[in-house]
């Protein structure tokens, strides 16, 4: 269990270079002239041509790969709320680009708090492992489950602001990663078998494709308005999503006592406080996408992102 923790938490360290990276090169691709309207199948193409963006792509495969090891040794209800941490090295990585310049106290606050709402989380659910499979009709279930949930968010996201535009498809994003995280935990149980066992099994395949179409939405969430809306969606939509499947799918077991429930809900609030007070700060929002034909929305982030890359 405790290489799981270890594991879930250097892909953490992945999954935040990943979100930085790429939201700059989606960043860089409108300054470059590419508005986004609506969605674009050939996006992510247009993305491979920016340096920054494939840096984070290479940093997304690590984060998977560390991932898939960390599913091997854990249940979902354990790796993926590790994964929340992301927000926090990427609070970390840009206060020491900005060397803590501008970082309010009720941003450390915010930190702290998610620290304490995944630790209180985790201690009250003491999350376990289940089976290793799940029966077809399950699966099936779930698949069409997620269609829904994140069908129904990105048709939320069509019209409004960009913030509600991200925001939406964060949550669609969010919930979308959360079912590839259990195809991801089907998809550890054959790792050891290797490649014959590997692809051998439908979860590879299912994988590949959702994984694809995730990308693809992800790509688009970055590009449609402020990393401070779409944020909170991937970093709760997932480990959300991931302990309820993992629980219908895996049979995984959370404890239920009054005091553990009470303590579960209030570590997942403490969390979400944490997450929406983070994600709406100022040192986080300084990524913002710029209007279309405006300027950027916070004026010292290009110059802060260009040293940051020297």
């Amino acid at each position: 269990m405790e290489l799981a923790i270890l594991l879930s938490l250097a892909a953490s360290f992945c999954t935040a270079t990943s979100s930085i990276c790429q939201r700059l090169g989606a960043r860089h691709l409108e300054s470059g002239g590419h508005q986004v309207h609506g969605f674009d199948p050939l996006l992510v193409f247009r993305l491979t041509t920016q340096p920054v963006w494939l840096l984070g792509f290479a940093a997304m495969i690590a984060g998977f790969v560390l991932q898939v090891s960390a599913l091997r040794f854990g249940p979902l209800a354990l790796v993926q709320p590790i994964l929340t941490v992301e927000l926090l090295f990427v609070f970390g990585y840009l206060a020491m680009i900005t060397r803590c310049r501008g970082v309010r106290w009720r941003e450390w606050l915010a930190a702290a708090a998610m620290t304490a709402g995944v630790s209180v989380f985790l201690r009250a659910a003491s999350p376990t492992g289940g089976q290793q499979h799940a029966a077809a009709l399950s699966w099936w279930l779930a698949g069409l489950a997620t269609v829904v949930v994140a069908g129904a968010a990105v048709a939320a996201s069509g019209r409004g602001s960009a913030t509600r535009r991200a925001a939406f498809l964060g949550i669609a994003t969010g919930v979308s990663w959360g079912f590839i995280a259990a195809v991801i935990k089907e998809l550890s149980s054959h790792v050891a078998g290797g490649p014959g066992a590997i692809f051998g099994n439908w979860s590879v395949y299912v994988l590949m494709g959702a994984g694809a179409a995730v990308m693809l939405l992800t790509s688009h969430a970055m590009a449609a308005g402020p990393l401070a809306a779409s944020q909170p969606g991937f970093t709760l939509g997932d480990p959300v999503t991931a302990i309820l499947l993992g629980a219908f799918l895996f049979a995984e077991r959370l404890q239920t006592t009054p005091a553990a429930l009470a303590a579960e809900v209030l570590g997942l609030a403490v969390l979400a406080l944490g997450v929406w007070t983070l994600s709406s700060s100022d040192l986080i929002s300084a990524h913002a996408t710029p209007r279309h034909g405006g300027p950027p929305r916070t004026a010292p982030e290009p110059e802060l992102i260009r040293r940051s890359w020297r």
